[in-house]
């Protein structure tokens, strides 16, 4: 099995307890790393960390937080300091999906969607970015989508927003490559997760994701565990010549590289 170098990192994930965040959180935690879960739902988060703890023995923290609150992103960052001394890993997870036609988006569509993709990663980047440079360097992956680069219609405002999130991993990538801190963003097609289960509304998720696979070069939906093994990887010791990247994790969804 690759080792990739990530015990005793520490690690921050936004968006820490459905989805592809737990895929990421159970997946460093497997690997060695100290963890800390982010999410805004105190309960579930908490039964979640009980969980992966469980099935993985690693050291994970939850931090109930909303990545809208500069107050709770700052908090995020002193929670993992607090915990493990260090800070070696920021994931950039969280959002939600917000497609619609143009003239159907309100301004506070735009704001909301703006808080909460871009500048919660704004945010989460400004108070970590300098714990990572006390580290001796480190990672942030933001999640963004290949709709950001190839739009479909009807896709606003998360494309709009999701193209932010390449520009600003491409700008900290240059600006702290000097500091060895790396940003990569990954660029997510259709995956499984809590947000398609709630989008069935009644159909077997089999007989859903059957029917999305069919836009899907490879013939199907990717795992969650997909997007946490290419996150660890980014992580690693094994990725330590990768920033800067925009990477399609799509089964060859999107028209642009």
């Amino acid at each position: 099995m690759l080792d990739l170098g990530l015990q005793g990192k520490v690690a921050i994930v936004t968006g820490g307890s459905d989805g592809l965040g737990r895929a990421t959180v159970e997946r460093l935690a497997r690997e060695g790393a100290q963890v800390v879960a982010c999410a805004r739902r105190e309960d579930h988060l908490q039964q979640v960390v009980a969980d992966i703890r469980q099935q993985t023995g690693g050291d994970v923290v939850p931090v109930t937080m909303d990545v809208t609150s500069a107050a709770d992103c700052e908090r995020a960052v002193q929670q993992a300091i607090d915990n493990f001394g260090r800070l070696d890993i920021l994931v950039n997870n969280a959002g939600a999906s917000a497609a619609s036609g143009f003239e159907l988006v309100s301004d506070e569509d735009w704001f909301a969607d703006i808080e909460l993709k871009v500048m919660g990663a704004v945010r989460m980047c400004r108070y970590s970015i300098p714990q990572l440079r006390a580290s001796g360097g480190g990672s942030i992956v933001n999640a963004t989508i290949g709709g950001a680069k190839a739009p479909a219609a009807k896709s606003l405002p998360t494309t709009v927003t999701r193209a932010a999130g390449i520009n600003l991993t491409k700008s900290l990538a240059n600006e702290y490559a000097a500091d060895n801190i790396r940003v990569n963003t990954i660029c997510i097609g259709l995956i499984k997760s809590a947000q398609w289960e709630r989008r069935a509304q009644g159909t077997s998720m089999d007989d859903f994701y059957a029917d999305m696979a069919n836009r899907i070069p490879l013939g199907r939906v990717g795992e969650a565990s997909e997007y946490a093994d290419l996150v660890a990887y980014l992580c690693s010791t094994s990725g330590s010549y990768i920033t800067g990247t925009s990477i399609n994790l799509d089964g060859g969804l999107c028209a642009v590289d």
